[in-house]
């Protein structure tokens, strides 16, 4: 293992801890904005994995996940490097909104350019100091606000060893997804950084459950990448064997009015069963919403007010339904024996971890 890596202009050596800043455009009135990230290295070689949160401003789950990372003794045993990432998106991080102040979405806005627009500029920064150099990825998600999604890994599957990692996070639902034009998991394919996406929960809320699977399923890939050593308990899961499904669709409100609803995240669906009901507020309508599929529902509305056209419900399809329900009991069953011990507080710099 060389004796140090660089990143943005800071040197790590094996077994140090450090804080990295990367300046990006100010924002008027208020001063420097920087990304933040710390970046961990192990004293033996290994991977460089770069887990990122908040891309979208708003999706916080995944910063407390990386918060809680950051905060394991397990680490201690690190093997090659984490660099962790836990606000992309600081200008929407602050002011609780999903885009950019020039109303772009960031994950629609790489590579990037030095030169370019405010996201252009901040996927640039992000893009070059933090992914470039990496060996593997995570950026994890959840919802849009008032949508919540059921835990789950969006990966290219066409690439063995992004399989292999969507499989090792141990969610029990993988989405074959394309590459997006302008997305992350595109612009780090480029680079040859097999990258997966994590969906979980809802913006602006933290999700205790979606937070401990994805605690759990970063050590399961970091595990699986040896950057951890192997367990046959805490950071496991027995749903490793997660059903693809190839296909999803969004249902969407046949008319206006008030969503009346039973279903919730995981439930099966068959096709033509009825998922809802929109009525009128005076009692005088209503219409029956269809499933035109069978599937399981991974997605979700949270409002009961709803405009035609608005989407409603997000069903996954499978081949084989009764494989998916196992597996999303495995997965249940696992979280609820999962014990890990929470930080209260992120964990502070001490005088041998030095800041730049």
């Amino acid at each position: 293992m060389s004796d140090t890596i660089e990143i943005a202009g800071v040197s790590i050596a094996p077994g140090e801890r450090k804080i990295v800043r990367v300046p990006v455009a100010a924002r008027l009135m208020a001063g420097n904005v920087e990304i933040p990230a710390v970046v961990v290295r192990g004293r033996k070689p290994g991977p460089r994995l770069f887990v990122s949160a908040a891309l979208h401003g708003d999706e916080i789950n995944g910063t407390e996940i990386v918060r809680r990372l950051l905060g394991r003794p397990l680490l201690r045993k690190l093997r090659g490097t984490l660099v962790a990432v836990p606000v992309v998106n600081v200008y929407g991080f602050v002011t609780q909104e999903r885009y950019l102040p020039d109303r772009r979405d960031l994950n629609r806005s790489f590579p990037g350019s030095a030169k370019g627009s405010l996201a252009a500029r901040l996927a640039d920064a992000f893009l070059t100091n933090f992914v470039k150099g990496s060996t593997h990825g995570i950026d994890l998600h959840t919802g849009a606000i008032h949508r919540s999604n059921l835990p789950q890994i969006r990966a290219r599957l066409s690439s063995k060893e992004t399989e292999e990692m969507a499989r090792a996070f141990g969610a029990p639902v993988i989405m074959n997804a394309p590459l997006r034009p302008g997305s992350l998991r595109m612009a780090a394919g480029e680079f040859g950084i097999p990258t997966i996406v994590y969906e979980a929960g809802e913006a602006l809320r933290f999700d205790e459950a979606c937070i401990q699977a994805g605690l759990r399923g970063v050590i399961g890939v970091m595990r699986h990448l040896d950057m951890l050593p192997r367990s046959r308990g805490q950071g496991v899961s027995k749903a490793s064997a997660a059903v693809i499904s190839q296909r999803s669709i969004w249902v969407r409100a046949p008319e206006t009015g008030m969503l009346v609803t039973g279903l919730r995240l995981g439930d099966q669906i068959a096709k033509k069963e009825i998922l809802g009901q929109i009525t009128d507020p005076l009692g005088e309508a209503s219409c029956n919403i269809k499933s035109p599929v069978d599937g399981v529902l991974i997605g979700k509305t949270n409002i009961p007010l709803a405009n035609e056209g608005d989407a409603l419900f997000h069903i996954a399809t499978f081949d084989e339904l009764e494989t998916v329900a196992e597996e999303l009991d495995a997965f249940k069953e696992d979280l609820e024996m999962d014990s890990f011990e929470e930080p209260v507080l992120s964990p502070s710099v001490s005088a041998s971890e030095s800041t730049a």
